[in-house]
């Protein structure tokens, strides 16, 4: 009986130290899973689809069949095998394909558009590297069959105009199916697609060839919108088109002075702000610029590349919104765009993902408090409540 209470007295300290133990994992896997996996749904669940001119007044059912739900992001820059840390490509990555899983599965968007420098070492890659690269890509975005996925070019993709190849754009529009000129025809909703590193304008093979496509569709779709005079015959064989003012999708922006101009808190730094954009590597030259304008009549054009956001208005009329990058490398606040986009009308809403600076508070904050639970248990800290005791009992001999 004595030898059996001993046992019981001893295997106490034991069971408290697997308790506390236990107690000890269960938070540390509450951080962990909060930070890395449920932060993503609060975060993304607050984000609301705009509602577009008489959009609030239609039902459910004719919102879904008039309204193009889309997902518009830029800049993702996976991580390559050169300049990439192994560490740091399964941080980024992770975040990505959370963010990006957890806003499909939440926001059920009809199409997500993708605006260029999708790799980040695409402009000098192996066809190994490469394989590597688009196997990771399509692990992170893949998507359900009710979402279609469009993929920009960019300049980090293949290159910038004097690393642009043949060979490295039809690796490229081979993976995604993408052709500058090429026109996406959603719900009514034009879109057209631009290698804007294609717009250098000093008549290169992919450059000449690129610019007659965008001419070519210019003009279907100038005859579309009756633009031109449908007896002549120059329209007379011409493909009709859905008559919506097109929406340009680009990987550049189209030339603009700086970002002094930009405001919101996902804008360029002050610092950076006010130093001026170079032509042709920044953003789109005047020329390349003024001629897009002109060719499209765009009523909306996205682009990105300068991983900041701003909205610009472009000859008083035509409005550009740069999207700012997707990617926590680049920002501390990424975020994505969501558009309610109808043939004649389009409405913009900015989602941000959760801000990199507070998932670091919240695991600063956690390992303060798992080092004071700690040192409390091992009792090298004296816990708040004994030292209260302590000072009343001393109070009440006094």
């Amino acid at each position: 009986m004595l030898s059996s209470r001993s046992t019981t007295v001893k295997n106490l300290p034991l069971k408290r130290r697997l308790c506390f133990l236990l107690k000890l994992v269960c938070f540390v896997s509450s951080v962990l899973i909060f930070c890395e996996f449920l932060i993503y749904y609060v975060v993304i669940f607050q984000c609301r689809w705009p509602d577009v001119k008489g959009g609030a007044h239609m039902s459910e059912k004719e919102t879904s069949a008039s309204v193009l739900k889309a997902i518009i992001l830029a800049d993702t820059h996976l991580l390559g095998e050169i300049k990439g840390h192994w560490l740091d490509k399964l941080r980024r990555e992770w975040q990505m394909e959370r963010s990006f899983q957890t806003a499909l599965w939440l926001l059920q968007p009809d199409i997500v558009f993708i605006l260029g420098d999708v790799f980040d070492e695409g402009k000098w890659s192996s066809p190994q590297a490469w394989a590597d690269d688009v196997r990771r890509f399509r692990k992170m975005f893949k998507y359900p069959v009710s979402t279609e996925l469009v993929v920009i070019v960019g300049n980090h993709d293949i290159g910038f105009h004097y690393e642009m190849t043949t060979y490295k754009v039809n690796r490229f529009e081979k993976v995604f199916n993408f052709t500058s000129g090429k026109l996406i025809t959603r719900k009514g909703i034009n879109f057209v697609l631009v290698n804007s590193v294609a717009m250098e304008g000093d008549g290169c093979a992919v450059c000449s060839t690129s610019e007659a496509k965008l001419v070519a569709l210019s003009h279907k779709l100038n005859c579309s919108q009756q633009k031109l005079n449908h007896s002549n015959k120059g329209c007379s064989d011409v493909e009709k088109l859905p008559a919506s003012e097109p929406i340009l999708l680009q990987h550049y922006p189209l030339y603009r002075k700086s970002d002094a101009e930009c405001t919101g808190e996902d804008s360029a730094p002050p610092e950076e702000k006010n130093i001026p954009f170079k032509e042709k590597y920044d953003v789109l030259s005047r020329e390349a610029s003024q001629k897009l304008l002109w060719w499209f009549q765009p009523r909306l054009i996205l682009s990105g590349h300068t991983h900041s956001a701003c909205e610009v208005l472009h000859a008083g009329k035509v409005p550009e919104i740069s999207v700012p990058s997707f990617s926590w490398r680049n920002r501390n606040n990424p975020s994505f765009i969501m558009g309610s986009i109808t043939p004649t009308e389009f409405s913009l809403q900015k989602c941000f993902l959760p801000f990199e600076s507070r998932v670091f508070t919240i695991y600063c904050a956690a390992g303060a408090l798992l080092v004071i639970l700690v040192l409390a248990h091992v009792q090298l800290l004296t816990p708040p409540f004994y030292f209260a005791q302590r000072l009343i009992s001393k109070h009440k001999a006094v």
